[in-house]
Formats: C-alpha cells, structure tokens, sequence
C-alpha cells in the first residue's frame, strides 16, 4: 500500500507516508527501510526531512519476479 502512495515522480516525507496509513511511524519506518534495502524506494535528505520516491523500474522488475514466481509454481488454469 506504501508504494501505491506515489504518484509518478513524486517525493513523500515520512510523516505523510505516516498520516496516509494506519501503520505507527516505527511500523512505517520499517517497511520504508526494507523498501529501500530491495531498492523499490530512493531517499534523499531534505534539511531534516528524508523524501521518498518510488523507483519504477525497480517496481516493475520487482513484479515481474513476482510474476514469474507465480507462472511457475502456480500456473494459469486455462
């Protein structure tokens, strides 16, 4: 749900990551952490404030996997 927050090209703060979900910010600031660790996530520093952004290819690379993973251990019923 995190990711579906960004529009294209666009750079969130924690604390509206925070007031847009019904996670608590040490929740959030975990799944903004492992986001960025698969790389699905940049941050820039802006004076005191960390901005998120969505990386899209590293998105869709990431559901492609994904779907793969379920072409082959789940295929389609045809």
């Amino acid at each position: 749900r995190i990711l579906l927050m960004f529009e294209a090209g666009e750079k969130l703060p924690v604390s509206a990551i925070v007031a847009a979900s019904m996670l608590s910010r040490s929740a959030v600031a975990h799944h903004l952490a492992v986001m960025r660790e698969a790389g699905v996530l940049r941050a820039t520093r802006a004076g005191r404030e960390v901005l998120y952004a969505a990386d899209p290819q590293a998105v869709r690379a990431a559901l492609g996997a994904v779907g793969d993973y379920l072409d082959i251990h789940f295929p389609p019923q045809g």
